[in-house]
């Protein structure tokens, strides 16, 4: 077979293969992709443990998103099972929802609050009204003031980003909604649904087409000077493609504890598929009981994963404040010179997105490339 093709895609993530999708049926492109891990799908790549029960090998990974679009997109590949998360975290002793919400309140506090004005009414009370939000910090007690802020979020904040809230953008914090009334659902979006089969199974189905080729445990820097190839899509962090020549942006990282438990009467463990740990006490953030998500309520085994943030090893979360956005810049100006490379995806972007955001941002990417005149769209597949 040729060394030549058309496009050389580096990652096999959402990014990646999404790209290699439209890239291979829909301009008859011959792609090849390439990836440093020994499997498909990033982050969400999940796995049947020796159990029999499924896991998410990064993590947590739950499907939601209000567009239309990625779903449409997305259907092609699965089939889908309703699910919506919820999370408790463990304060005072209790367990109780998060986001937090007029449950959490009457827990904790021993009230009997009914309406959503009674519950505003409460956060109005103890809220810290500033004129200007500078930080994670000002955005929490601002809308609820210091005590549920220490108890919910400084703690959990410092241990995943090992920095205090105060020293994080305001988009950290803002993006966990606070409520009045007793919606417990840890997402608001209009679709929430897990694929049936799990995620790999979507990235095999994308990818089983004759013009793709995938290559796992390959470096780019394997393949780099023994294919031809017309145009590069970097999926990686940006700061590597250009030998950290500004210097290395930082990302917080995670480890995780794996833990299987039998299950003789078929039960699950935590009371929630997610239990957070608020308090800086516990060296851990959050466990997770996979079942709840995957539609195996009954089974003889559980499996659950137990979180420690870490500042070495796989990227997961890009640090947002000041300095490292004017690094990534820096960057982004060397990329936007290149026209011989698109980059794409959270790590060539330096940005935390969800899963539906990465596809989104991926389907938009192919569209400008049509657009541009450097592919011509002729392909079959919708």
């Amino acid at each position: 077979m040729s060394n030549r093709y058309d496009t050389l895609i580096v990652g096999c993530g959402y990014a990646g293969s999404i790209l290699a999708e439209r890239l291979a049926t829909q301009c008859g492109q011959r792609v090849l992709m390439v990836d440093r891990r020994d499997h498909i799908g990033g982050n969400a790549y999940d796995y049947y443990d020796e159990h029999g029960v499924l896991v998410h090998k990064y993590g947590p990974h739950i499907f939601h998103t209000n567009s239309d679009k990625v779903v449409e997109y997305l259907s092609q590949f699965t089939e889908w099972r309703p699910y919506e998360h919820r999370v408790v975290a463990s304060v005072d002793g209790k367990h109780v929802p998060m986001p937090i919400n007029r449950t959490t309140v009457n827990e904790l506090y021993g009230l009997a609050l009914e309406t959503d004005e009674e519950v505003q009414a409460f956060y109005d009370e103890r809220a810290e009204p500033m004129d200007f939000i500078r930080n994670s910090e000002d955005v929490v007690v601002a809308k609820v003031g210091r005590e549920l802020y220490e108890k919910f979020f400084r703690g959990y904040t410092r241990k995943q980003w090992e920095r205090d809230p105060s020293e994080l953008d305001k988009s950290v914090c803002a993006r966990i909604p606070l409520r009045t009334n007793d919606d417990d659902r840890y997402f608001g979006d209009a679709f929430q649904q897990m694929p049936a089969d799990g995620y790999t199974a979507i990235f095999d189905r994308m990818l089983d087409h004759p013009n793709i080729e995938v290559r796992t445990s390959t470096e780019f820097t394997d393949v780099e000077d023994q294919v031809e190839y017309g145009h590069l899509v970097w999926t990686g962090p940006i700061d590597e493609f250009f030998g950290e020549r500004f210097g290395k942006l930082p990302y917080r990282s995670l480890e995780f504890e794996l833990r299987s438990e039998p299950t003789p009467d078929g039960g699950l463990k935590l009371p929630r598929a997610t239990v957070n740990e608020p308090s800086f006490d516990v060296p851990y953030t959050r466990t997770t009981e996979y079942r709840h998500m995957t539609g195996q309520l009954e089974h003889d085994w559980t499996t659950m994963h137990v979180e420690y943030p870490r500042s070495e090893g796989d990227p997961y979360y890009p640090i947002p404040n000041e300095e490292t956005q004017a690094l990534y810049k820096r960057y982004a100006a060397l990329a936007a010179e290149r026209d011989d490379v698109t980059f794409v995806g959270r790590l060539a972007r330096y940005q935390y997105l969800n899963m539906d955001q990465v596809v989104g941002q991926a389907l938009a990417t192919f569209e400008k490339l049509v657009a541009s005149g450097r592919v011509e769209a002729s392909g079959t597949r919708a």
